[in-house]
């Protein structure tokens, strides 16, 4: 092990910590956002062999975010790829540390990829910008399923270069195998996130399809290895479509919006017409105005070096092929009718290695430093260009050093206790006194589902829990839902705003 890789098992190590300690901190390692309730809710039915569970009664009071009541069953919209990855965790008892882990593997690939493409210094450079970046570190504390596709991405990406690139034309058995963890990492991405998969799939299909044509026989060989593979798998979509509604072509998703699809025109949407081109452009535009900050916390400057870093590797036929990423995600994701900027352009996140890659090729190139394999970092240089690594440093340096100390502080305060869901809530339900009450069914009464939402940590998908939680929806149903349970559990009603205090009656 080279003295740059056991630098970059640092990085890891502080990409570990980070991505705990925001989980922790400012995420409280809760759900926050619906798509997270339904993942925990879903890694919960997986972690005991579920696909679905019986509907309760009274399913309105008991609602899980994005997750559906059908046919008598409840289960979760989202594809099983990320909650079949959370309910390992679940099982373990380390629920809160999967994306944590799943980041530090993620720099750990970055550097590799950097390294792969160019040599050692660009890895470790690249590595370092993703571990600063506000984007990864917001990602990687959350429970969404982002990092496991982030790490999905650049395996595949990896075992491409590895099993079919023009330079390795081996017959090892090594290489055979990457085309298999290729192809699997590409088949698991398309059941965890399927549009994210689709924009992985241009370029490479592309490069896959100039392969067939202009490669040898090995090359083409394993292109068809790999696409077969992922074919294989990312089929399971319809399996699991079909095992839950009946119809291997029905998207749970529209079971909660009907409107919930992919593409353009009436019934696409929310907006009267259903999403348009000029919808596409608009959220794509705010998505990457906040992707502008987000990248690496230094404002509009976080573009700032990636033109040189384009010009620098206008040659390297890898290194554009993983930059083109970034522009077919955002062109995939035009087509689905919601943006993505309140906890960064997570869309895109997949392509965020290539924008870490790209980015150190131009600090690289900017400060004057060496490309070259096997060249030394520091080199002579005459005239006022001895000034240019040094100007480039200090740039550098200042750039990180005002992410870390103002934007990244500040992002992340803003997204403390977001929608009003913090621990701080469960304390009355933790304590002794409280516990004595149990079993005991909660009804919690809050205009929207948020204050609810936050004791859903106490809950699981079979009301085995010593408190169940409901919300209140109009007096005559919560009478319903109160006598229903009076033989079974005593019945109390929360107000959120009123914490410590419960109302035997409404």
């Amino acid at each position: 092990m080279s003295s740059a890789d056991r630098l970059a098992l640092v990085l890891c190590l502080f990409a570990i910590i980070a991505a705990a300690l925001v989980g922790g901190n400012v995420f409280d390692n809760m759900a926050h956002l619906e798509d997270e309730f339904a993942y925990v809710w879903q890694a919960q039915a997986i972690s005991r062999g579920d696909l679905t569970v019986p509907s309760p009664d009274f399913p309105d009071h008991f609602l899980i975010p994005f997750v559906v009541d059908y046919q008598g069953q409840r289960f979760g919209k989202y594809p099983l790829g990320w909650p079949v990855m959370l309910s390992l965790g679940i099982r373990l008892g380390i629920r809160s540390w999967v994306n944590p882990l799943l980041a530090g593997l993620a720099v750990w690939l970055t550097y590799h990829l950097g390294k792969r493409i160019q040599n050692e210094k660009v890895g470790l450079l690249a590595a370092g910008l993703t571990l600063t970046s506000p984007l990864f570190l917001i990602q990687t504390g959350t429970l969404l399923s982002h990092p496991w596709s982030l790490v999905l991405s650049m395996v595949f990406i990896l075992c491409w270069y590895e099993g079919v690139s023009d330079e390795d034309r081996q017959s090892g058995s090594a290489y055979w195998l990457s085309a298999v963890l290729g192809g699997s990492c590409l088949g698991l991405l398309g059941l965890t996130r399927p549009l994210t998969m689709m924009g992985m799939a241009i370029p490479f299909g592309i490069h896959g399809l100039v392969l067939l044509v202009r490669g040898d026989a090995l090359q083409r060989k394993r292109v068809i290895l790999t696409g077969a593979v992922a074919l294989i798998l990312g089929s399971l979509h319809f399996l699991w479509q079909g095992a839950l509604t009946g119809d291997f072509f029905k998207n749970p998703y529209t079971l909660w919006w009907p409107y919930d699809k992919v593409g353009f025109g009436p019934g696409y949407g929310v907006m009267e017409g259903g999403h348009s081109l000029r919808l596409a452009w608009w959220n794509t535009k705010h998505s990457l105005r906040t992707g502008l900050s987000d990248l690496f916390g230094w404002g509009k400057l976080s573009w700032l070096f990636l033109p040189f870093g384009l010009w620098a590797f206008r040659k390297n036929t890898r290194a554009l092929l993983l930059g083109s990423l970034f522009p077919s995600l955002v062109m995939v994701y035009g087509a689905y009718w919601v943006g993505s900027w309140l906890l960064g352009p997570r869309y895109y996140f997949s392509a965020l290695p290539g924008l870490s890659i790209f980015t150190a090729v131009g600090i690289i190139t900017v400060g004057g430093w060496s490309l070259e394999r096997g060249r030394s970092f520091l080199h002579t240089r005459r005239g006022w260009r001895k000034l240019q690594p040094l100007l480039t440093t200090t740039a550098v340096f200042m750039l990180l050093a005002a992410n870390i100390i103002f934007y990244l502080p500040f992002r992340l305060q803003g997204l403390h206790g977001l929608y009003g869901i913090q621990r701080e809530e469960l304390r009355p339900f933790r304590t002794e006194e409280v516990r004595e009450l149990a079993p005991a069914l909660f009804i919690v009464h809050s205009e929207q589902w948020m204050p609810y939402g936050s004791y859903l940590e106490l809950t699981t998908p079979y009301f085995d829990t010593p408190f169940l939680f409901a919300w209140n929806l109009d007096p005559k149903r919560d009478a319903a839902l109160r006598a229903a349970y009076r033989g079974r559990r005593d019945v109390y009603d929360y107000y959120p705003e009123s914490p410590w205090v419960f109302y035997q009656r409404p």
